[in-house]
């Protein structure tokens, strides 16, 4: 203990592991801060620096060289994949996007919802609680484990691979619900429809491309390459990894790997040479909800048809205000800030009862802190309940705005909250037409 940093980690109930710095009782992460004025730095928001060494920090930004040589690319532009000034203007347009509203912070969110009073917050509930039963009623379970997927499953695979039996598992169900739904190639030779043409693949390998979006480490990109052959991969990653599946995946003859280090919100996949006219499989597992609308934008860059129901506000036609929009955002935090050991993804039945509502009602009302303390003091099954109830609502939206351009696409349960409660698969592809 003595060789630990001394700050307190209340969630994991335990001190921070990190080695303290010479002569501090704190990590570089939780030393605390001088009284001077901290800003961004500007080549990467991702840190900050003192107001008073940002021009010497600039000079020697450890990422001033990847930036850069990242604007010198073509297919790197600034924000290509942001959102429309309309859709930034008016973000209960069709796909309701978090990404959309990088200038409302989750403490404003977080604010605004404090600020309303118990009925207020109680007729949120039941317009969220009616919306959901609405448009999230087909929301099916689909836990497939494909035949192509045994080797991994049998652990008859290089040894050097990382193996955890649930990641294993949940990778293996995201690749045979594509598999089903048509935009994988099956071992038995079924015609494949995916990618960025309609039009038929004969290429020996099944899948001519296929491009991962926050890759990560690239190990979903593995299983689909050792189960179903790939003729060419592109790696989306925004950050350095070690322990990569680069080495296993350039050992394969056939198989040609590009990674590319890049914000996707600046990604132009169009002026990626090495990809155009290729048809390819858009993937991606560990996205979250603003990199999701990113990546939709992304991929159906050139699929927009601006003749085809392009001003139908979807959100708008269910009731949903832009401030409500906004607090269903935050609600989503709750979905996992709980007991992941039992399924809290069975959003369907809950509820708060008239009779709950009225005591609580009573006992908050006088409170200055009303709505806060309320929330704060919520059972943890309840918030989760909420918190999934709205990611649910969020993805039939995506579903939605998908479909308007064109694409027939799923959303499903692809494991059992067990496994991990944040399961759900977006499925999307062109018509085929055979």
């Amino acid at each position: 203990m003595e060789n630990r940093c001394k700050f307190w980690l209340p969630k994991k109930n335990r001190f921070c592991a990190n080695a303290p710095l010479h002569n501090s009782s704190f990590c570089g992460n939780h030393t605390p801060r001088t009284a001077g004025q901290w800003i961004p730095c500007p080549i990467d928001p991702s840190h900050s620096v003192l107001q008073e060494n940002l021009e010497g920090h600039v000079r020697r930004c450890p990422l001033l060289k990847q930036v850069q040589s990242l604007s010198t690319q073509p297919f790197y532009q600034k924000g290509v994949n942001a959102g429309k000034d309309d859709e930034q203007k008016e973000p209960e347009t069709l796909i309701p996007t978090s990404g959309s509203f990088d200038n409302v912070t989750s403490e404003m969110k977080r604010n605004a919802l404090y600020s309303l009073n118990i009925s207020q917050f109680f007729d949120l509930i039941r317009k969220i609680e009616s919306v959901h039963a609405q448009i999230c009623k087909d929301i099916k379970d689909s836990y497939k484990i494909p035949e192509a997927c045994g080797i991994w499953i049998k652990r008859e695979v290089d040894r050097k691979l990382p193996f955890q039996e649930k990641h294993v598992m949940q990778q293996a169900s995201i690749l045979g619900n594509l598999e089903e739904f048509g935009v994988l190639e099956s071992s038995d030779g079924k015609e494949q429809c995916g990618g960025a043409e309609v039009e038929q693949v004969e290429d020996s390998n099944g899948v001519p491309a296929v491009v991962e979006f926050g890759a990560g480490r690239g190990y979903l990109t593995q299983m689909l390459a050792d189960c179903y052959g790939i003729g060419r991969v592109f790696l989306v990653e925004r950050k350095s990894y070690k322990l990569k599946a680069d080495r296993s995946l350039r050992q394969k003859e056939s198989l040609i790997l590009e990674r590319l280090r890049i914000d996707i919100e600046d990604l132009n996949l169009n002026a990626v040479e090495s990809l155009q006219g290729l048809p390819y499989v858009a993937i991606g597992k560990h996205l979250c909800g603003p990199a999701t609308d990113l990546t939709l934008r992304c991929c159906l860059a050139n699929q927009r048809n601006d003749d085809r129901c392009r001003d139908k506000k979807y959100l708008t036609h269910l009731g949903i205000s832009k401030e409500e929009f906004h607090a269903i955002t935050w609600f989503t935090s709750w979905a996992v800030d709980a007991d992941h050991g039992s399924d809290l993804s069975d959003v369907t039945d809950f509820k708060l009862h008239p009779d709950s509502i009225g005591s609580e009602k009573e006992e908050y009302s006088g409170d200055a802190n009303g709505v806060e303390g309320m929330a704060r003091n919520m059972k943890a099954i309840e918030r989760a309940k909420l918190g999934f109830m709205c990611k649910q609502i969020i993805d039939m939206g995506r579903l939605m705005w998908v479909k308007e351009h064109g694409l027939v696409t799923q959303l499903v349960k692809y494991v059992p909250a067990t496994i991990s409660p944040e399961n759900h698969l977006l499925i999307a592809r062109h018509v085929c037409h055979f």
